[in-house]
């Protein structure tokens, strides 16, 4: 099945034409400051997600916060045979 779109009538009309490019660009100056707005709202959250957990980290007693060296591993293990 093939669709057939009729194509867009252009205005002769200067005034329009002008008028018409001028919308277009105010469509995309408000979706590119939609865009910055998203961008720094994301920005910020992400910031105030580290942070909190920073704090949180920074808070925590200094037993808790020592590394343990990188060949260790820790688990439980359950013998399954003898021998």
């Amino acid at each position: 099945m093939r669709f057939n779109f009729q194509p867009i009538r252009r205005s002769r009309h200067p005034l329009i034409r002008a008028l018409s490019v001028l919308a277009g660009l105010a469509v995309v100056g408000v979706l590119m400051v939609f865009g910055v707005v998203v961008l720094g709202v994301l920005v910020v959250g992400g910031g105030v997600l580290m942070a909190v957990r920073h704090w949180k980290l920074s808070r925590q007693p200094q037993a808790a916060r020592t590394q343990r060296p990188a060949n260790v591993l820790e688990g439980e293990y359950v013998v399954l045979r003898n021998g």
